[in-house]
């Protein structure tokens, strides 16, 4: 028992001693270990982090935060959900949610369309659907982004019911149904499980129903979005989301609902559908982009086409554009599949 005692009154004085050293610091000291003074200060540190992609260490700020008795405002609290939206932690995101109501701040329509988002991104459709429903309890009128938010998040874990309930209520709304819904509801088909034999010719026709869509009708980024550079592409949670800032005709954006249906079909490697979606797009009157191609090399490399997929790389490399190293990866991964050392050994060629 003494020797307990002896232990933990040793272990207090150490704790005391720190305790002393760490408050006897001088006021010079501190400023040089403290990092921020003011919520200006750590509002700077929160979208460095963000833009960094360190979105891990955002807890921590926070936590320095209230440690120095400095008080978040509403942007703060903005700045660590955008944060936590795009490193997709949803316990974090409702963290910082939690922490904001209890200081009397309630959320507004923007903040609730990034953590349903994070809930799509960590495909947790029900708990999309409980903040949309918290939404409405506290009065806060959802907007056109909302709800496609929300059927994104559904799509994204294969909600197919959910999601066309969402159009449904869209529709009553008023709200037509513009590029980003259509996106969500192939999204829907691909992603759910166990996949029927009808998911390819039901995204085809998808495809074919959204060109109906209006320029009238499509959704604009808020001010907000944009100054936290958050793209339509990373709040929806598109397989494009990544590539929105690339120059060189990566993306032409007019094609999403195309880039998320040939994504799709590469996924499930259907040359038959790719080669579908290939007609519809010269009839319409349009060429594929990058993103495009490499889904096309996907799909035909991935099924061991080789030929077909490397036929497509050196078409893009023989038309004078920019080479693009996303095309030579994509033709790498590929002809690793075929495991054949002759398949491999074309890279060498390139």
């Amino acid at each position: 028992m003494k020797l307990l005692q002896t232990i933990a009154g040793r272990q207090h004085s150490l704790l005391r001693a720190i305790g002393r050293r760490y408050f006897a610091a001088s006021p010079e000291e501190y400023a040089k270990r403290n990092y921020a003074n003011n919520v200006s200060e750590y509002n700077t540190v929160i979208s460095s982090l963000t833009f960094q992609r360190r979105n891990y260490l955002l807890r921590n700020v926070y936590d320095d935060m209230m440690l120095d008795g400095v008080k978040p405002e509403r942007d703060t609290f903005h700045s660590l959900i955008i944060g936590t939206m795009k490193g997709a932690n949803l316990q974090d995101a409702f963290f910082f949610r939690d922490e904001m109501k209890a200081m009397g701040m309630v959320p507004d329509a923007s903040l609730y369309n990034f953590l349903i988002s994070t809930c799509g991104k960590c495909k947790n459709s029900q708990q999309a659907i409980r903040v949309f429903e918290e939404m409405k309890r506290y009065e806060v009128r959802p907007s056109g982004q909302t709800y496609i938010c929300l059927l994104n998040a559904c799509a994204s874990a294969g909600r197919v019911d959910q999601v066309y309930a969402i159009v449904r209520d869209m529709t009553a709304a008023g709200l037509g149904l513009n590029k980003f819904c259509y996106a969500g509801l192939i999204a829907a088909h691909k992603n759910k499980t166990p996949t029927t034999d009808d998911t390819a010719s039901k995204i085809i026709e998808l495809v074919e129903q959204s060109k109906g869509w209006s320029s009238v009708e499509a959704s604009r980024s808020n001010a907000e979005n944009v100054m936290m550079g958050i793209s339509e592409e990373e709040l929806y949670i598109l397989p494009t989301a990544e590539y929105v800032h690339r120059r060189g005709g990566f993306l032409i954006f007019p094609l999403t609902v195309y880039h998320v249906a040939f994504h799709a079909f590469a996924d499930f490697r259907n040359v038959q559908a790719t080669k579908t979606l290939l007609e519809m797009l010269q009839k319409d009157g349009k060429d594929p982009d990058v993103f495009i191609l490499i889904q096309v090399m996907r799909c035909y490399l991935h099924s061991g086409d080789i030929d077909s997929g490397l036929k497509i790389f050196e078409d893009y490399m023989n038309s004078g554009k920019p080479p693009i190293s996303e095309l030579y990866i994509t033709l790498a991964e590929g002809a690793m599949m075929g495991i054949l050392p002759g398949e491999c050994n074309l890279l060498w060629r390139h």
